[in-house]
């Protein structure tokens, strides 16, 4: 298959749109070509002026490993153009760097997660490119989660930059789609094309959503592979709580745990409360220290959330339930449990973590309302997932 990348540089008549323009692109380091030719190289070689370079999250380099590390500006050291961060100073372009380019070019790995700031970024750059009287195109990446959909609606009001509009935790969209319901839903006035991708088969086996001939880049530096993807509209959830996500290990985003509890006991519990919610993935139990970040240097008791192997059914797998069922089940076992980390994150200081990241507090309440059944949670958030299931529809390429 054929990424949006890869059809740009392979088609003369979309080169020579570009031709005689100043083009912006915005990257990261899994912004490679089928050989792994990094984009950047790839279209200057194609003879190209690359006027300026946007960088999202953890920069253009992929070289900041946390939330909240921000990036600088620069001016890149083999071409010379500016670098722009959108992750510094600015979360959105500013008015000096939108006036660098014509055109920009959007090739950003995406999780499938609305908390994944790539979707954010997109929406910045498009309502900046509305303002400015500037074109958007996106090349289109797979989205490696696929196509199902999960979680609750991000409220009217509780939008961040890890929440860029009404959409569920797992959106199931490429971002080229994304792009196309971003202008729709907020009325933006802006020439945007998708360089759509040729040969994406987001229901086949065995990548279910990632093409298993295709090298995975990192898009982050702790996205390290499929099996994260797939996990990471649950785990991410952790980031909200006291208990340990992986960072600091070689596997982060795919398992969680801490010192006192007990990860026999926690998935027991699990498969107790709602046996049907750890369908389709495999829970391990096992012991790790991180050597950075939460639980430094402590042996910690974990449960690995195996999205892989024999034992992985896409349909069935949803790994936002899965996670929201390990909260409720160490609730339940340690019910004074401090389970909800209090710090800023992403820069909202006046809201829990674990709410900005769900988009509102439903997910928490009922985590800690001992009462309330999964077929409460399912309820509320199966009428979300299918009102945008039908929502999507009609923005869907593939």
């Amino acid at each position: 298959m054929n990424f949006g990348i890869d059809r740009l540089l392979a088609d003369p008549a979309l080169l020579g749109h570009l031709k005689g323009r100043r083009v912006a692109l915005l990257a990261h380091p899994a912004s490679v070509t089928a050989d792994l030719t990094h984009s950047l190289d790839a279209l200057v070689a194609a003879g190209l002026n690359v006027s300026a370079v946007f960088g999202p999250q953890h920069g253009v380099r992929g070289d900041l490993q946390d939330n909240m590390m921000e990036s600088p500006d620069y001016t890149d050291p083999t071409y010379g153009m500016p670098v722009f961060s959108l992750y510094g100073e600015v979360r959105r372009p500013t008015g000096q760097s939108m006036h660098t380019f014509d055109v920009v070019l959007i090739d950003l790995q995406d999780l499938g997660c609305r908390i994944y700031t790539y979707v954010t970024t997109l929406l910045y750059m498009l309502e900046a490119a509305a303002a400015h009287g500037k074109e958007v195109w996106v090349l289109d990446r797979p989205n490696p989660a696929g196509r199902p959909v999960e979680g609750l609606t991000l409220l009217p009001g509780w939008e961040s930059f890890v929440g860029a509009g009404p959409m569920p935790m797992r959106h199931g969209m490429t971002l080229g789609e994304m792009g196309a319901w971003f202008i729709d839903h907020f009325k933006l006035n802006v020439e945007y094309r998708v360089i759509a991708m040729q040969g994406w088969e987001p229901d086949a086996a065995p990548g279910f959503g990632w093409p298993m001939d295709r090298v995975w880049i990192n898009p982050s530096p702790n996205a390290a592979n499929v099996n994260m993807a797939r996990a990471y509209a649950g785990t991410v959830m952790l980031e909200g709580t006291t208990l340990s996500e992986g960072r600091g290990t070689t596997r982060p985003l795919e398992l969680f745990g801490a010192p006192d509890i007990d990860a026999k006991a926690v998935i027991a519990e699990m498969r107790r409360i709602a046996p049907e919610w750890v369908a389709g993935c495999t829970l391990r139990d096992f012991w790790f220290q991180p050597t950075f970040h939460k639980h430094v240097g402590q042996l910690c008791s974990g449960v690995f959330i195996h999205a892989e192997g024999a034992g992985y059914d896409h349909a069935a797998f949803r790994p936002w339930r899965v996670q929201a069922l390990g909260f409720r089940a160490i609730r339940s076992l340690y019910p004074d449990y401090d389970l909800w980390r209090d710090f800023p994150y992403e820069y909202e200081f006046d809201k829990l973590a674990i709410d900005v990241i769900n988009g509102g507090p439903g997910l928490r309440a009922w985590v800690d309302d001992g009462a309330a059944a999964p077929g409460d949670l399912d309820a509320a958030a199966g009428a979300d997932e299918a009102a945008w299931v039908a929502t999507r529809e009609q923005f869907l390429l593939y």
